[in-house]
């Protein structure tokens, strides 16, 4: 399943990130990130057919810890800028960058509409209301061949990869493309990850610039 996968990456990223840039012990927050992970997968192996109540929260907590572990590190990664001129120093603004897109594809997926067990299986009319709109959601009204895939015509829902697309956009971009964000708490997330994304360039830039000038 892709949002597996995409959390053991982030989990062996974060594991591989300098010690200096790691707010605890290396093993011990990708640690409990894996028994979260693990726990979500042997209570629901169906993730995509059915939930509980808790385990949605605990797949929201499981995104939150990747992203706030993440954050933590990158702060420590540009306190350490001015002090430090090493080569870990790139690799690990790299790192965190990749970890960024990951934890909130991650959050986005689960937070959109309900969550994937719900854009799933509830009638449209049932689902809570989106946080995000993508482009399917208003091609109803375009020329036939991209019509077929709008929302409306082919019940087009999104999909993990949906959702990684515009992290990694985002990211990329420090603003929405595409897909625009409809409520203040997508809001809130997407400039969060923005101006994490941008911290995460401008040590990128501090670094070429140190290295010029040596």
């Amino acid at each position: 399943m892709p949002p597996a996968v995409a959390v053991v990456v982030a989990i062996v990223v974060y594991a591989l990130l300098p010690s200096s840039v790691q707010l605890t012990n290396r093993l011990i927050i990708p640690a409990v990130e894996l028994l979260l992970l693990v726990a979500l997968i042997v209570t629901n192996p169906r993730r995509m057919t059915r939930e509980t109540r808790w385990s949605r929260w605990l797949s929201i907590g499981l995104a939150t810890i990747v992203i706030l572990a993440n954050l933590g590190s990158l702060g420590m990664l540009v306190s350490e800028v001015s002090s430090t001129n090493g080569n870990h120093l790139l690799v690990a603004a790299m790192q965190t960058w990749v970890t960024n897109v990951i934890g909130f594809a991650l959050l986005y997926w689960e937070l959109d509409r309900g969550g994937p067990v719900a854009r799933r299986r509830e009638d449209r009319s049932d689902i809570p209301a989106a946080d995000w709109r993508f482009s399917q959601d208003e091609n109803d009204g375009a020329v036939v061949e991209v019509k077929k895939t709008s929302s409306k015509s082919a019940d087009w829902i999104p999909i993990f990869v949906d959702y990684a697309y515009v992290s990694l956009t985002n990211s990329s971009a420090f603003s929405p493309t595409d897909t625009m964000p409809l409520t203040s708490r997508a809001k809130v997330l997407m400039g969060i990850q923005a101006t994490a994304a941008l911290l995460t360039s401008l040590v990128l830039v501090a670094f070429a610039v140190g290295s010029l000038g040596q």
